[in-house]
Formats: structure tokens, sequence, C-alpha cells
């Protein structure tokens, strides 16, 4: 999977993907270097600040711990009850001598003493010593090199586990934290060494203090420690923390944060912040424990998304999924801005009103509701005469009528927005609707069902007749080309037929079948090339200038079509995470016994800890208690949507929130080039005062540092004379330049300068092809609405 960070309020996702769920995460103190490796042990390196993976490592087992040291030039790694400790590649200057080590990964040593899985490792300050804690009731304290009068210690006392085990700031005394059962929840136990003044070589350790946990009927999962301000913070099955100060061992403050267990927990190099981590409910959060304040708090859908929908400014997305909730997403910084929980079961749709701050969605609850993005409330609630759970969603574009279809009855439902009340009720269809869409003209309404048929409806005319267009097997999905004049259909069959809207007649047709077909489950005792569940699309979404059809289904596959020509364009594959089904290719016998798959075998008496052991199978039952069999999710592609700058598009996946953009780098796409055209050439005519001839060079270059260094060094005085001399070929160029630098300078009125010039001198020759600069002149509004809002904060 791909990882996510966080940095000034924005997230980004590096350029790179792990073959296998991620279970572990590095980072360097001094913050240059990142170690991700997943469940097969599979690690990656990372340069940290510039997004750029390294080097491949396998460390051919699971990984239980991993923790580089405080001077960053070793790390340690569990593996099972061996712990091994490898040498950090230097990086330039990390080296006293300035040399660099060619090995990647070279092995300091091996350190075997434990007889069950290593949970946690922590260094001393100095670099010299580690702790190591596992599963077989003790932690040990190791040293990195022989130390003179040092032998590997071992602190016993424990009842059970030692989830984690730290030294102090003066690395005098050990903390081990344990759980418990039953009345106490879990334990600290503080450790010193005994004082022999005879045999320094024979210095033993014994227990001080130990102290309990007052937390009833939970169970400590995970802890942390900051050794330079002695805070340890405990997260716990009930979703609760506690916050507590050594070594006196006086609680501060708790708090419930989930509800579900807090799995992971870690606190900031000053002590200020703490981040925890629930991975049942997807929930991140960073608290500030001396003020009591969230300083983020993120939620994904702990459910599958079922649909999604951009905002008409293409600043937002919103998503619907199986869990009841709504969200809604920024573009720009990836984060979810505000989460809607009215809805009492999942949502199977959403959608926006052309105009204004207002959005629609459907649900199995039986309601149809309409949200206000201004105030952030549901103003309309929706319902039909009979209950039924509604499964598809559509708008008239001027906001005044709302549409929805069910796959419990077979007619179309209508209502007023204005006034809430029920309409009317469109019968015809012979089988259940699934799906709706209005055309973006407004005079329309298009519906395909599982019977076979797409029906055009005129329900603002007098006669609310339907014209049924005939297909071959169960339509899946149909939407509008923004022109109003075609649609297109996706079928059970895997085949997309398009039709033109005004003559009712079919003008292409495309069989996706192969192009889709990818992947298969691992219950599965064939290939995905024959597997019929993954050859149809289940979603389609025309592009901005209707030139292309995004298409997806239940395949790890996203394909882009010429309606015109009716061939692919390119192929998006989604992941390649093999913990995902679906996204195998072939059959392999070796991973299949007479019992099932491998992956899919339960475990249960390989646990060491009591909990773990104890059989909740039911009676009858192959494959233990329903709600703790394994289960895996399954990739799948359930909504697309294009943004209505024509250059992103979002995918809602088993993997979460997907967007694709050409904005995010820009490619070296030369135009016009010379043999005299050179960076250094273009910086001496900058040098002359030629600044419209160095502009063009930059931008024939096409290289970003370049146009920035050139942009920049044009006096203000002569904007509107470059401006107006500039060729129109480099117009849309220079547009998506200037608006692009406003995140990335504090020049603000320089570039709000430039903007000016462009639409005051070019704003016939804009206008007249408004189609072109289309993509460009929303990229100037969403920048224009941004800055104001920045600017209205301070």
């Amino acid at each position: 999977m791909e990882h996510a960070c966080s940095h000034r309020n924005k997230s980004y996702t590096l350029p790179f993907a792990h073959r296998k769920n991620i279970s572990r995460l590095a980072l360097t103190p001094q913050g240059n270097l990142l170690l991700s490796i997943d469940e097969d042990g599979k690690a990656i390196l990372t340069n940290f600040p510039r997004r750029v993976a390294l080097h491949h490592f396998t460390f051919k087992s699971s990984v239980s711990a991993v923790k580089f040291s405080s001077s960053g030039r070793h790390f340690a790694v569990g593996l099972g009850r061996q712990i091994e400790v490898w040498h950090t590649p230097p990086t330039p200057g990390s080296n006293a001598s300035g040399e660099l080590d060619f090995a990647p990964f070279v092995k300091h040593r091996e350190y075997s003493g434990h007889f069950d899985s290593v949970r946690n490792i922590e260094w001393s300050g100095d670099s010299r010593f580690f702790l190591s804690s596992a599963k077989d009731l003790t932690a040990r304290i190791w040293s990195l090199d022989p130390e003179e009068r040092f032998m590997p210690t071992t602190l016993a006392g424990h009842r059970e586990g030692v989830q984690g085990a730290w030294f102090s700031k003066n690395q005098e005394t050990a903390s081990a934290f344990h759980s418990l059962h039953k009345t106490a929840p879990g334990a600290y136990d503080e450790h010193e060494p005994t004082d022999h003044e005879d045999d320094d070589a024979n210095m033993q350790w014994r227990i001080i203090q130990r102290h309990y946990f007052a937390q009833d009927s939970a169970r400590l999962n995970c802890a942390a420690f900051h050794a330079d301000s002695g805070l340890l913070v405990a997260g716990f099955s009930t979703g609760i923390f506690g916050l507590y100060e050594l070594p006196d061992f006086n609680l501060i403050h708790t708090l419930s944060i989930s509800q579900s267990n807090i799995d992971f927990v870690t606190i900031n190099k000053t002590g200020e912040w703490l981040a925890f981590g629930a991975s049942k409910f997807g929930q991140l959060l960073v608290w500030e424990w001396q003020s009591e304040s969230y300083i983020l708090k993120q939620q994904g859908h702990f459910d599958s998304m079922n649909s999604l929908v951009y905002s008409p400014d293409g600043q937002r997305i919103i998503t619907a999924a199986d869990d009841g909730k709504i969200k809604v997403w920024d573009v720009t910084s990836g984060f979810c801005v505000v989460t809607f929980t009215e809805h009492s079961s999942g949502v199977t749709a959403c959608e926006f009103a052309k105009r204004g701050n207002v959005f629609f969605t459907a649900s199995l609850d039986g309601s149809v509701r309409a949200w206000d993005l201004i105030r952030y409330r549901n103003f309309r609630t929706f319902t039909a005469p009979s209950r039924l759970s509604f499964s598809s969603l559509a708008v008239d574009p001027s906001g005044e009528v709302v549409c929805a279809g069910s796959l419990d009855s077979f007619d179309i439902h209508i209502w007023s927005v204005q006034t809430g009340q029920f309409l009317d009720r469109l019968s015809g269809h012979e089988g259940p609707v699934s799906s709706l869409s209005f055309a973006p003209n407004g005079n329309t309404l298009v519906s395909g069902s599982w019977d076979h048929t797409v029906r055009i409806w005129s329900i603002f005319g007098r006669t609310q007749t339907s014209e049924p267009l005939q297909l071959q097997a169960d339509v899946l999905s149909v939407v509008f080309r923004p022109d109003s004049k075609e649609i297109a259909a996706s079928t059970l069959d895997g085949q997309l037929t398009f039709w033109s809207v005004e003559d009712a007649e079919q003008v292409g047709v495309v069989d996706g079948r192969r192009d889709v077909s990818g992947g298969r489950r691992i219950t599965d005792r064939r290939t995905a090339a024959n597997e019929a569940r993954t050859k149809s699309f289940k979603t389609l979404a025309y592009s901005a200038d209707g030139s292309c059809v995004l298409a997806g289904g239940n395949s790890k596959y996203i394909c882009l079509y010429g309606v015109r020509s009716g061939a692919i364009v390119k192929k998006f594959t989604v992941t390649v995470n093999l913990s995902v089904d679906g996204t195998q290719e072939f059959l392999n016998s070796r991973n299949i016994t007479e019992a099932g798959p491998v992956e899919l075998l339960d475990e249960q008496g390989e646990e060491s800890e009591l909990e773990d052991r104890i059989d909740r199978t039911l009676p009858g039952a192959s494959r233990g208690d329903p709600s703790m069999r394994k289960a895996r999710p399954e990739v799948r592609i359930s909504a697309i949507a294009f943004s209505p700058t024509g250059r992103a598009f979002c995918a809602a996946s088993t993997e979460g929130l997907l967007i694709y953009s050409l904005d995010e780098s820009l490619q070296f796409d030369p135009f016009d080039l010379d043999t005299d055209i050179t960076p250094a050439t273009t910086l001496a005519t900058l040098c002359t005062r030629n600044y419209l001839k160095a502009l063009v060079m930059a931008f024939r270059l096409n290289e970003r540092y370049l146009i920035r260094q050139v942009y920049e060094g044009i006096p203000v005085s002569d904007i509107p004379l470059v401006v107006r001399e500039l060729p129109v070929v480099y117009l849309g160029g220079l547009l998506r330049f200037v608006v692009s630098s406003v995140d990335g300078t504090p020049h603000l009125e320089f570039n709000l300068l430039w903007v000016q010039q462009l639409l005051l001198q070019h704003g016939r020759y804009i206008r007249d092809n408004r189609r072109d600069f289309a993509s460009e002149l929303r990229m100037v509004e969403k920048c224009g609405v941004r800055t104001k809002q920045d600017l209205a904060k301070l």
C-alpha cells in the first residue's frame, strides 16, 4: 500500500507502493530516511524529504518491531524471536570522513535469547544499549557492541507479555509495561540495578516500583514513553488513553477517543503532541495534552465507498459509504473537512446540484436527504409512500427536482426540493432501476434497469412517457455526455453502448470485457482470464469535453476510452497490493491445501497468550466465530468522477479515495526546440533585458525551475508589454504556471498582476476559444477563491 504523509496541514502520497500491506514504519531521528516494511518482511528505504525510493530489501520473514538508534547510525529489527541490528546506509554529510558505503544494508550483529515474538525495541540515549520486550513475559537489555563488565540482562517478574520497555533519561532505570486480565488491565514495573560494590560484573536488576492502571474491564494495547519529560501514555482496548507522569505515576488525564482498540501511540520529540491510531475505524488523532485540544483528527470510511461526486468548483469531493457516513474532502490538502452521520444505513448515491452549495444523497434507510455545504446541515428529507431502499439518484441541474430509484421497486420516485413534497412515480421499467442521470441542460432524465432497457423521460413535459432503448444484458450504469446529446450505458456483458438522445439511435459500441478483466480471488479455482465476475463495468464518467469516457468495475483496472474511435486510450492499475483479493492474475496451486487457501486458515492454536488461545468456535462451524473469521477485502471500483477542471478524476476503490491529476508534476515535453536554446543562453537573454524572448525560450525548454527564474526576473513595470506581445501558443501554459505558483511563492500581488494582464490583453481570444481554455479558467477561479479564503483568515 502507498503511504500518505502530512506536512503543514497537507497530505501527499509517496510515488511507490509495496506489494502487501505495510506493517512497520521507522523514521531516523534526523528525519531523512524512512524504512517501510510490509507483512512479508520486504522493505523499502526512502529519502523522506525528496520522496525517492533508494533501495528495496527483504528480511525473509515478517517483522514484529523496528527502531532506529538515537544517533541514526543503526536500526534494530525484531524477526520472531531474533533481533538483528543493521548499519543505516550513510547519506552525504552523515559520515565524519565523508565516505559513502555502496552496500545499502550491512548486518551488524544478531541477538538471541527471547522465547517468543519480540514486540518492541527501544534504544538508550547514547545508542550503546537497547531494550527489547517480547511475548515471553520478559524484557532484555542488550549492548550494541561488547561492553566491559556488561552482560545481557533479563527483566523478569511480569505476568503477561510485555508491551514495551524504555530507559529513563539518565539510563539508570528501565521501565516495562505489560497487559493483565480481569481486574487490572495493565501494570508498570520500574527496574534498577542493585548496588554490588564488590563485584560489578554480577550486577543484577530488581523491581523497585510496581503500579497498576486503574482501567476496569480494559486491556493495555500500546504504550509510549518520553524520557526527557517523564511522560507515559497508554492506550487501552476500550478506546481510552491515559497520560501519566513518571516516576511517581501521577495520572494527568484520561480521554476516550475511539469506540474500538487504540492500536498505536507515539509522542513527538518535544513531548507536546501525542499521536494515536485505531485501525478498525481508520482513525488518526494528534492531541496536544497541555491545552487538551486536537491538532489533527481524521477518520476514513471503515466500510466500502459506494458513490462520490466533485463540487461544481472542483475544490471538494463528497463520498458516501456503507457505514452510513457522508464525508467532504478538501482536494488541495487531502483531509476530511466535515462528516455527516444522519443516515441510519448505508449511503448508496450522492449528487450535486449544478448551482449553489447543495448536494443530495440516497440511502438504504429509505430516505433521500438534501445537504447545505455553507451551514453544514441537512435541510430536507424526502421519503416515499412505501418503505424502500434507494440505490440510485439524479438531480435536476436547477436543483428543483430530485429523482431516486430502488432495487425493491421498478418505479422512479420524484420530489420537489422547494416543498419537500412527493410529486410523482414514473412507471415503465420491468426490473429494478440501477442507474439514473439528468441531462446537463435539464430537459430529460435517463434511467437504466435490470430489464435490459434504458429509458429516456421528459419529466417536465405534459405527458411523462418514455422512449425505451433495448440492450442485450442488465444495465449497470448510464450517464449523459456534458452537451446532453449522447448517453453511454454499461451492461453486464461488458459492453459500452453509446446512443444519440435526439434520434434514439445507437452510435457506437465498445467491447470492454478483455480490458476490464483482471485479478482473481484467493478462493477462485480458475485464472483471472476465465473469471466472469470481473468482465463488466459498474460505473462510467464522461470527460469535461465529452471526448473520452472512464469506466471501472469489480477489477483492479480503470479504463479510459476515446468515444469516437472506440479504442482504449489508457489503462490505470488501481493497486498492486497482494493483501487484497483480485490483484493476482494467475493461479498458484502451492497456496491451496485440502482445508482451503493457506491465507484463510485459522491460527488460534499458535498464539502464546491465553486470551488469544481461547476457542470461541460455534458448534458446527468449520471456521470459528463468524465475528473473528479471516476476511480479505476485494478490489473494486465503485464510483468514478471527473473534475470540473477536466485535469483530474477521482475513484472510490477498496484502497480508499484515489485522485489522479495532470497538475501534480510537470513532465519534460519540449516543443519548437532549437540547438541554440539552452538554460545558459536563456539566462543570458534575461540579463540583456529581452524579457519576452527569455520567457519564450524558457517555455520551449519547459523546465519549471528555469521558467520560474525568468518569470520572477521580469520587472513589474514590463509585465503589460510582455503579456501584450506574448504569442497565444504560450498563453495556456503561462496561465497554468502563474496559478500553480500562487501556493509556492510569497509574491501574491506579483502573481495577481500577471493574471490581470493576461485576462485584459487576451480576454477576447480566450472568450472566442473558451473550450480550449476551460480548464485554465477554472484553475484561475479556484485559485482566486482559495486566495480569498486564506486572506480572510488573516
